[in-house]
């Protein structure tokens, strides 16, 4: 019996294997260690692969690629139906291979290494921009407790950290003072190493096409410019803009039956780290709609005048995911509404 449907449960050093034939009958169940991966595939004849898409999938994949295999990856909550019973490693592998060979399974674009490792920049990014404002929080609540008040503003912490790391703090005891200077250094350390990684992207951004057309968009600057590039990797796998705006959780929840449609709160679903820069980047156009009116697209200004301000960022969020799909499946650049160039 020839092998033709693999499924493979990844993890750090035991994989299951869990391999069936043409007419669905199992051929070979086992455990491999992740050092006998690559040797054990390469005595396969060519075959489908199934995986889930989750940590390291799209290393393996690569692998496997360069093998002559056919590797399709799949979000795991899209196979978890398919598992029979409790919750087992060989029993993952074996919904794997079911869920894999479904025709209506959604499957999950392969990353090739140069986009991994943009993510890999922006990943880095957004955990040192939270460890800056952990340790501003900190230095601002314990100046506090000594009347000094930080102003509102990253760039005011920012300055003062400066200064208190050069050692001016006078109206804090000795033993705090030490404190607060480590604290300041912290931070220092932090900021030149962002400025470190966003040199890094924006190098990749003016080397990436795609990248240069999605920052043509309103609200979409050089960070959310690279992530949707470095992330989206086959747009036209969405039927529309509407489909793409939806995986990444900003459209209403869905509780249809008996013929009638009740729409709940935005699902939240999908990529919630491009879902959240959109909506930073969709934040700071509401503010600037509403400080100058003229130089934003009118509609913008039009619905602000009706709905909350929060409503209306998730809503032009929504609008600009659309947008960019248009852009990433069809080229070109964005074009202002003629009443907005006007």
């Amino acid at each position: 019996m020839q092998i033709t449907t693999i499924g493979l449960d990844l993890a750090k050093s035991v994989f299951q294997f869990y391999a069936v034939d043409a007419e669905g009958h199992v051929v070979v169940r086992k455990a491999l260690r992740r050092a006998q991966i690559l040797s054990f595939f390469a005595k396969l004849p060519c075959c489908l692969v199934g995986m889930e898409a989750c940590g390291t999938s799209h290393h393996w994949a690569r692998e496997l690629t360069k093998l002559g295999h056919e590797v399709r990856l799949m979000p795991p909550a899209y196979v978890k139906p398919y598992v029979k019973r409790g919750k087992t490693d060989a029993g993952d592998a074996e919904a794997i291979c079911e869920a894999v060979t479904r025709p209506t399974m959604r499957f999950v674009p392969v990353k090739s290494a140069d986009q991994q490792a943009a993510l890999a920049l922006h990943r880095t990014r957004d955990l040192l921009v939270r460890q800056r404002t952990q340790l501003v929080n900190m230095l601002r609540g314990l100046l506090a407790e000594f009347g000094i008040e930080i102003a509102r503003g990253l760039h005011h912490a920012l300055r003062l950290a400066g200064r208190l790391s050069n050692g001016e703090a006078p109206e804090v005891p000795p033993l705090a003072r030490l404190v607060v200077k480590v604290l300041a250094d912290q931070i220092g350390t932090i900021q030149l190493q962002l400025a470190r990684l966003e040199k890094e992207l924006l190098a990749w951004h003016r080397s990436n096409e795609l990248s240069q057309r999605l920052a043509t968009i309103p609200g979409i600057g050089v960070i959310s410019a690279t992530a949707l590039a470095a992330s989206v990797i086959e747009p036209e796998r969405f039927r529309s803009g509407r489909q793409f705006a939806a995986s990444l959780g900003l459209t209403p929840l869905q509780n249809c039956s008996g013929g009638r449609e009740r729409m709940g709160r935005i699902s939240r679903m999908g990529d919630r780290y491009l879902r959240r820069l959109l909506v930073v980047g969709m934040t700071s156009l509401v503010r600037r709609a509403r400080i100058q009116p003229a130089s934003v697209d009118p509609r913008l200004s039009a619905m602000l005048a009706r709905k909350p301000a929060r409503l209306v960022t998730v809503a032009a969020a929504n609008r600009t995911a659309r947008v960019a799909w248009a852009i990433m499946t069809r080229g070109g650049t964005f074009r202002a509404p003629i009443s907005a160039a006007a």
